[in-house]
């Protein structure tokens, strides 16, 4: 059957509802004639400004409502920044489509411009990550490290209001919002790893709903497709009930794929990191075979460690 109406679910958020533009004008790119409603969806992570992710459970708490209004066909299809999915897909739900990626890395915004080295001692640092904050430590010593919520906009008027003296966000998130001229400087991936997803839109449909596929599977960009499938292959061996800071980023090169890794306690005084190389076609077994090491590396024991003890 032919459709000829699809309604796309999505946060409310300013660069929720730019990406997902982004994502609508890429399928009607492909498809003139086909008409596309939005629907805002309001999700835990949007409701609940003041806790941690990590307190709020971490990934998901910004999927979790919008693939209950899919499931129930409320909307067609979700659009979602990679990076908030769970690392395990749901059954019945598909990722039909990856887009090609924006910039993976993370960026510093400061007030006055001044970069990380150059924060004074004591600089109150906001970040909404474990896995920042961690590789901050690990980079620069005597900051205040704070946690920040809200979305882009709040967070850096917090900023200029002089909460805080800088902040680190995503950079593609900056760039899509068109505030590249706010970015102070840029972490390239060996300061600190990106997260599992970084900078990709994802498209996540009904697995039985094949008139939705086969619109949306002519997105799927299979070079973003293989580096995620790594990344987040990698995030699984740890369990879904990781809260430690993780990160995962793999980069192509012709046919081989490279996937980079680590784990660490949140105080960045232990980091354990690896890599793993082979085939682009072989993306999953590579973050599993890179997780395992890790794993025997030393982040079996880092897990144990973060567990609760009863």
């Amino acid at each position: 059957m032919t459709r000829t109406t699809l309604t796309a679910g999505t946060r409310g958020s300013k660069l929720a509802l730019i990406q997902t533009r982004i994502v609508t004008d890429a399928i009607r790119a492909v498809a003139p004639a086909l008409e596309i409603e939005t629907r805002i969806i309001t999700t835990e992570g949007d409701r609940n400004q003041r806790d941690s992710l990590t307190k709020l459970g971490g990934r998901g708490v910004f999927v979790g409502e919008i693939e209950q209004e899919l499931r129930a066909g409320a909307i067609d299809f979700a659009v979602h920044s990679l990076k908030d999915l769970p690392a395990s897909q749901p059954d019945g739900l598909l990722l039909v489509a990856v887009l090609p990626r924006g910039d993976a890395r993370d960026a510093l915004v400061s007030r006055n411009n001044v970069g990380l080295q150059q924060l004074p001692q004591g600089a109150r640092v906001g970040s909404s990550s474990e896995r920042r904050s961690a590789q901050l430590r690990a980079l620069r010593s005597g900051l205040d490290h704070r946690n920040i919520r809200g979305n882009v906009d709040t967070r850096i008027r917090k900023l200029d209001n002089s909460e805080y003296d800088a902040i680190v966000l995503a950079a593609a998130g900056l760039e899509r919002l068109g505030l590249r001229d706010r970015i102070t400087s840029y972490f390239s991936p060996d300061e600190m790893l990106p997260s599992v997803g970084q900078g990709a839109l994802v498209i996540e449909c009904r697995a039985d709903d094949k008139a939705a596929i086969d619109l949306l599977r002519p997105l799927d960009h299979a070079e973003t497709r293989a580096a995620v499938e790594a990344e987040r292959a990698f995030l699984r061996t740890f369990g879904a009930g990781c809260s430690l800071p993780v990160g995962g980023y793999a980069t192509l090169s012709g046919d081989i794929l490279r996937v980079e890794g680590l784990i660490a306690n949140p105080e960045g005084t232990r980091i354990i990191r690896d890599h793993a190389s082979g085939p682009a076609r072989d993306a999953e077994a590579l973050g599993r075979t890179l997780g395992e090491k890790v794993l025997q590396s030393g982040g079996r024991e880092l897990l144990k460690a973060a567990k609760p003890r009863g």
